[in-house]
């Protein structure tokens, strides 16, 4: 008797309960994964390489199997009734994988052939073209960025209901990155879910509903990008004429001093949100140099986290 695929009410697109991976020897890559993603978003998944991301896209295509817990995609279970999921996702593997001695457009005939009917000639050419893809090339004469193009279209040309992809605009020029991610936005506001892992938090600010990051195999925020945006942080390094006093930057919100020599001519500042107050108070003094950058990803993110701890505390569940 033939599953019935059809999408429940009230299933979101990602249900992950509990998911947990362990490759022996006290490797844990995944740790008790709970997350919902509901359908039309684009969810970005951050963390630094060997956090568990790669694991957790496999899962979802019972590529691996969990060692405890679960992953049901649009209500069915992914080990289950892997078929019927597959049939319905569109995936983007790190390590794709083509017949060397095809051609791009062979290869893109192959896999079209396994979804009849939902491909549409006209819009492959669309995202070749797009993507400056030739298609006439054989897949071993590739670069590693025309690789990833191949592997973008593949994923991207069925529409599928989820569209499931690792480290999408990796290798890409930055054009090409735009390209994508615009495409991206598309299939979006045509009725898809984008799930997608990456290591670039501004690229995820520019086309995410929300965002979750991974450490060590563990999920330790999920933020609506708005809140990301609102709560980042800008580190501000200054080197003045004369020394300031310990109080320069007390009172104002947001401000941390992180570091000062021992003359106190050289401040780290750390701020969360907007900088126009701070930089009006640097601006009362001789400044000599002034830098300005950003934390890296893994430290913006536990920023956030302990902004969150620290909301739960006292009893604000807004970010929730």
């Amino acid at each position: 008797m033939a599953t019935d695929t059809s999408v429940p009410n009230d299933a979101p697109a990602i249900e992950f309960d509990g998911l947990t991976k362990s490759y022996g020897s006290g490797v844990l890559a995944l740790d008790s994964l709970t997350l919902t993603v509901p359908h039309g978003e684009i969810f970005g998944f951050l963390g630094p390489n060997g956090a568990g991301k790669s694991t957790t896209l496999r899962l979802m295509l019972d590529l691996l199997r969990p060692t405890s817990g679960s992953v049901r995609i649009f209500g069915i279970d992914c080990n289950d009734g892997s078929a019927e999921v597959r049939a319905r996702v569109g995936y983007l593997p790190g390590d794709l994988t083509v017949y060397p001695n095809m051609t791009v457009q062979a290869s893109i005939d192959l896999f079209s052939g396994l979804r009849p009917g939902r491909v549409s000639e006209a819009y492959v050419n669309q995202l070749c073209d797009r993507l400056s893809l030739d298609t006439t090339l054989r897949n071993r004469e590739l670069s590693h960025g025309n690789k990833q193009k191949v592997g973008i279209v593949l994923a991207v040309m069925a529409r599928a209901e989820l569209i499931i992809l690792d480290e999408p605009t990796n290798a890409l020029d930055p054009l090409v990155q735009r390209e994508v991610l615009q495409i991206l936005r598309e299939v979006r506001e045509q009725g898809s879910t984008v799930f997608f892992s990456s290591h670039n938090l501004p690229e995820v600010e520019r086309i995410g509903d929300r965002v979750g990051m991974i450490r060590n195999g563990k999920l330790i925020a999920v933020k609506r990008i708005e809140d990301v945006v609102s709560q980042r942080l800008t580190v501000l390094h200054v080197r003045f004429e004369e020394p300031l006093a310990l109080d320069a930057f007390l009172g104002l919100d947001g401000v941390k001093e992180k570091f000062r020599n021992d003359e106190g001519r050289e401040i780290h500042l750390e701020v969360s949100g907007e900088v126009d107050a701070v930089v009006k108070a640097i601006a009362q003094h001789r400044v000599l140099a002034i830098e300005s950058g950003q934390p890296s990803l893994e430290e913006e993110f536990l920023t956030l986290y302990e902004h969150g701890v620290a909301a739960a505390e006292a009893g604000d569940d807004s970010d929730a």
